[in-house]
């Protein structure tokens, strides 16, 4: 049973840090603006871009999510291959596991802070709110940050799972 609830949750931990990375990776905004030079002449429209790799925590997140996806289409394989195998593979994959979640929760903290920041700005650093303008690029950005966590934590149910297994087998030796 517990390895049925393993594949599933690696399942979908590769699903969510896809569809993560994927979000991020297509998101953008463009909004124009009308700019008044002079009272003469009429506004030009000029464009303003939002787009995922003009923030530095963003790109952390998109390559810590893609780094995730493709951990767990391997350890998945690798699950599947060594069904009843060693226990030095299901170690392996458990500290990788642990080493994931440290990735993840990384770069959804950079992404968060500046998502926060973008959401509200800084009042004492001057900075000015900017998701009241982009505000679907600033939607996406959450809803990568949620899929992210949520993979996060399926992550941390495959390390709580090996530690049971652990704690199982060496209960029954004592």
């Amino acid at each position: 049973m517990s390895s049925i609830c393993e594949l599933i949750l690696r399942f979908m931990a590769l699903l969510l840090t896809l569809a993560a990375a994927i979000i991020i990776g297509v998101n953008k905004q463009t909004k124009f603006f009308p700019v008044q030079l002079t009272p003469a002449f009429p506004p030009v429209e000029v464009a303003a871009r939002a787009k995922w790799h003009y923030l530095s925590a963003l790109v952390y997140s998109l390559v810590a999510n893609i780094t995730a996806s493709s951990y767990a289409a391997i350890s998945t394989l690798i699950v599947l291959a060594t069904r009843n195998g060693e226990a030095g593979f299901a170690q392996v994959i458990t500290i990788f596991d642990a080493a994931i979640v440290g990735l993840l929760f990384s770069a959804n903290g950079a992404a968060l802070a500046v998502g926060i920041i973008g959401y509200k700005g800084n009042s004492h650093l001057q900075w000015n709110k900017v998701c009241n303008v982009f505000d679907s690029f600033c939607d996406r950005v959450a809803i990568s940050i949620v899929l992210s966590l949520v993979a996060s934590f399926a992550f941390i149910a495959l390390v709580a799972l090996a530690v049971l297994s652990l704690q199982k087998r060496f209960a029954t030796r004592t």
